[in-house]
């Protein structure tokens, strides 16, 4: 399977990226405000098979000390064949030096954790839809 991996926001269809948040449990923002959001993080990583669209994900960071990542997702069909890492691999590489963190989907904690992250036992959050957080797991 031939991918491209992609850095940069130009030429992305932010529907496309909105839809296979949407499809895999996580994505509620419009196209437009997906789009403000990874324009305006510190790292993007964008990969294509052929011309599609097939995960993606990004990192806000200072630079120095820590980063977070979010909007880590890949297609449905395009699962399992090693995208997921891709992804992740990417970013770290663009935030070498920092601290890392993220939020997994409740039950993709594995994955993440086979790519050397660990679970946090402090993690806190103010969700601004609180109530759709704890009925998706990811808060008590």
């Amino acid at each position: 399977m031939e991918l491209t991996i992609q850095s940069e926001c130009a030429g992305v269809d932010w529907r496309e990226v909105a839809a296979i948040l949407r499809s895999v449990g996580m994505g509620v923002l419009t196209p437009e405000l997906h789009q403000k959001a990874f324009v305006a993080s510190y790292a993007t990583v964008f990969i294509y098979h052929g011309v599609r669209l097939v995960g993606f994900g990004r990192a806000i960071a200072d630079g120095v000390h820590q980063a977070a990542f979010y909007d880590c997702a890949v297609a449905n069909d395009h699962q399992g064949l090693g995208i997921g890492r891709k992804i992740v691999e990417h970013l770290l590489t663009q935030v070498e030096g920092c601290n890392v963190i993220l939020f997994a989907t409740p039950g993709k904690e594995g994955f993440y954790q086979h790519l050397g992250l660990s679970r946090m036992k402090t993690g806190m959050a103010l969700f601004l839809q609180k109530e759709v957080m704890r009925e998706r797991g990811f808060i008590d």
